[in-house]
């Protein structure tokens, strides 16, 4: 009898036990996050709209391109032989680029080297002749025929050693083109041509071109509306320019250049196909991150004044119109319309419509809410502080305080 007891006793408690452990679970279970744990069922966080500044920014399709891109032509024809860089490397002025066969070139310095040579000994005899017949025709024993004979072969000897060193000067030029140069600092473009093209002065593509991107130019353009609002200051372009704010870049893949940039250019026509202006922003570009062609955004900061901003997770959109809660006099809350700028940072809303200064919204919960519903409003700080309780509670096992 005792032991039946016993028995019995043990299957309640198990019971139990398993009992408590299933609640346990599916409280859990349910309170995932923030939204699951229950701040009082009829407590909303509640914030008072006021006017404030708001750091909005302005986008305009840019083209990036280096201070210079030269292009590199070869000066003499021949076959390329050698390609002295990589594709996108970064040279220095005077760095080989290419190497066009020397052969021909060799040879004709070699033959213009050896004309100059014969030239000079030429005329070493030339004027050698000459002064010997200089003093026989002062002693009057050649006729001045002879010896003025003398003189314009002396002439002609001089003078064509001046063309064989024009000729040596001119080869020694060719085969020095023979090794393509860097023009200037700066970083490679492409190869359209490889070892064993032909190439000449008049191919229509060029070998490469060389871009100088220590500081690069930034190309875009705006309306002339929007260059009015930055330039109504007045004063000379100079100190319209150096008044204009610093502006940002954003790069192809979305991320914001490090560096800010200056407008340095504005042009001074306006597009009358598109009404738009031409500027030029410059970028330092110390990391050699810009490259000459690409494409970028500048971005116009600036602020705006006076707006009422509002969470975005306030608001609920329905057919394509945005509605907020705003708390009245007696806690009920009102279903109402707001309007908002096209303008938004991705957290907030520029309200301007809808709303004044001192009404109070509710800022979190708002899709579990009803026209006229009744609530009891708290600070969002006053639900934080209630939420992180909640969560120490939860972690410390505390289940019946948790969750009320």
């Amino acid at each position: 009898m005792n032991i039946s007891m016993s028995t019995k006793r043990n299957r309640s408690l198990s019971s139990s036990r398993v009992a408590f452990y299933a609640l346990t679970l599916s409280v859990l279970t349910a309170c995932g996050g923030q939204g699951g744990m229950k701040m009082g069922d009829d407590q909303f966080a509640v914030q008072a709209v006021a006017f404030t500044s708001s750091n909005q920014s302005t986008q305009y399709p840019a083209t990036i391109k280096g201070l210079q891109d030269i292009e590199i032509r070869p000066q003499v024809s021949g076959f390329i032989v050698k390609l002295c860089v990589d594709e996108g490397a970064t040279v220095h002025k005077g760095q080989a680029l290419f190497q066009i066969d020397p052969t021909q070139y060799k040879a004709a310095y070699d033959q213009a080297k050896a004309s100059v040579a014969s030239a000079k000994a030429n005329l070493e005899t030339v004027t050698s002749t000459e002064a010997n017949k200089k003093m026989l025709h002062e002693q009057k024993i050649i006729s001045d025929f002879e010896y003025q004979t003398a003189v314009n072969n002396l002439l002609s000897a001089k003078a064509s050693l001046a063309q064989a060193e024009a000729a040596y000067a001119a080869a020694k030029q060719n085969l020095g083109f023979c090794t393509v140069t860097s023009p200037s600092d700066g970083v490679i473009g492409t190869f359209p041509y490889r070892v064993g093209a032909l190439v000449s002065p008049s191919v229509a593509e060029p070998l490469t071109t060389v871009s100088q991107i220590g500081d690069m130019y930034v190309y875009f353009s705006m309306t002339e509306k929007q260059l009015l609002d930055l330039t109504r200051a007045g004063g000379t372009l100079k100190e319209q320019l150096e008044k204009m704010p610093a502006v940002k870049l954003q790069l192809a893949d979305g991320t914001m250049y490090s560096e800010e940039g200056k407008i340095d250019a504005v042009s001074g026509v306006i597009d009358q196909s598109t009404g738009s202006v031409s500027m030029r922003a410059i970028f330092q570009n110390k990391q050699n991150v810009l490259r000459s062609g690409g494409m970028a955004n500048v971005v116009f900061p600036y602020t705006m004044n006076d707006v009422i901003l509002i969470p975005q997770s306030a608001t609920q959109e329905i057919q394509d119109k945005k509605f907020v809660y705003v708390l009245q006099s007696d806690n009920t809350i009102k279903h109402t319309e707001v309007q908002i700028s096209n303008l938004n940072d991705g957290k907030n809303y520029i309200v301007t419509g809808g709303l004044k200064p001192g009404d109070k919204i509710v800022v979190e919960g708002v899709q579990t809410l009803s026209d006229g519903q009744k609530i009891t409003p708290i600070t969002p700080a006053e639900k934080e502080a209630k939420y992180q309780k909640a969560l120490q509670d939860q972690k410390e096992g505390n289940i019946q305080t948790a969750f009320n």
